[in-house]
């Protein structure tokens, strides 16, 4: 994995989410847009992700030691959770001001708040590409979260241009409602925002419970595995996923006859086919039992 790219991203998220988190504040208090607010306090909670996605991306590249020796690769699921969690609130806190709206006077829409969300929505966008183009090539979890992150701020961004562009044509032709599209704009945003922070949650939550891999890569594993010379029978395997990288656990039968070290060179077989044919795979533990032709008795 290439840490800077990684870590660059983040660095550019980060102070992308401080400016855009006082440009939406500042212009939502002054021309009392409530989604801008909303959605301004929503990039605040993006900083804390983005730096929680920062530290995280630093301590997962720190080698395995005596007390972490699997590594430091869930430092990153961590900071997802983290992410997905902030995320969930934000969508509580925008439902919660935008209800809130609906039953005060309805602002003056405004032409700069509408900018201010054009502004968002292009700035958002570019760094949801930017991020999960790195983070899908290294296969960072915390900057894939950090790209849905962005994602959801997109969301939050059409929302709030769509209901204060709505808002402005209202109050130019002077329909009856349209002054509303603020506040209502700002409750469907939470609704998207909402189901993308359940999603990173769930796969968070997977991962940090060792959650096998998906049917299809465990075939794969199999393949690979039952394509090595003397494997007589796959008697277990199970692969779960520590971060940007996952361990495999295999138990294969070969024959009885061979010796230690015929068994321990076939052990060594499989792990490096597995490596070379799964660049994602970190770490592979065989255990080795004997295969009767008689009975093919399975040690346990």
């Amino acid at each position: 994995m290439d840490r800077k790219k990684t870590e660059l991203a983040v660095l550019i998220s980060l102070i992308s989410n401080l400016v855009l988190t006082g440009l939406k504040i500042v212009v939502g208090l002054l021309f009392k847009s409530q989604v801008l607010i909303a959605d301004g306090i929503h990039n605040a909670g993006d900083v804390v992700a983005s730096f929680a996605a920062l530290t995280s991306t630093r301590i997962s590249k720190k080698p395995a030691d005596e007390d972490h020796p699997y590594g430091h690769g869930k430092a990153e699921v961590i900071a997802s959770a983290v992410v997905a969690i902030i995320l969930a609130l934000a969508a509580l806190f925008m439902v919660y001001k935008s209800i809130e709206a609906l039953f005060q006077p309805a602002a003056e829409a405004s032409v700069i708040a509408f900018v201010a969300a054009l502004i968002s929505l292009i700035w958002k966008q570019w760094l949801y590409v930017y991020c999960m183009r790195i983070g899908r090539a290294e296969n960072s979890k915390s900057l894939i979260a950090t790209a849905y992150d962005h994602v959801a701020d997109v969301y939050a961004s059409v929302a709030a241009a769509f209901g204060i562009g709505i808002a402005l044509v209202g109050d130019h032709y002077n329909i009856p409602f349209t002054q509303y599209g603020d506040p209502i704009a700002g409750i469907i945003v939470s609704y998207f925002v909402g189901r993308l922070a359940y999603k990173m949650a769930r796969e968070s939550v997977d991962i940090l419970m060792e959650k096998n891999i998906s049917e299809a890569e465990l075939e794969q594993l199999k393949e690979i595995v039952g394509s090595v010379p003397n494997v007589k029978r796959i008697d277990k395997i199970r692969a779960r996923e520590l971060g940007n990288y996952i361990i495999v656990d295999v138990r294969v039968s070969i024959p009885n006859e061979l010796t230690v070290q015929q068994g321990h060179d076939v052990s060594k077989e499989i792990k490096n086919s597995i490596k070379d044919q799964i660049g994602l795979v970190e770490e592979v533990l065989v255990h080795i039992n004997p295969w009767y032709k008689e009975d093919e008795y399975k040690m346990e």
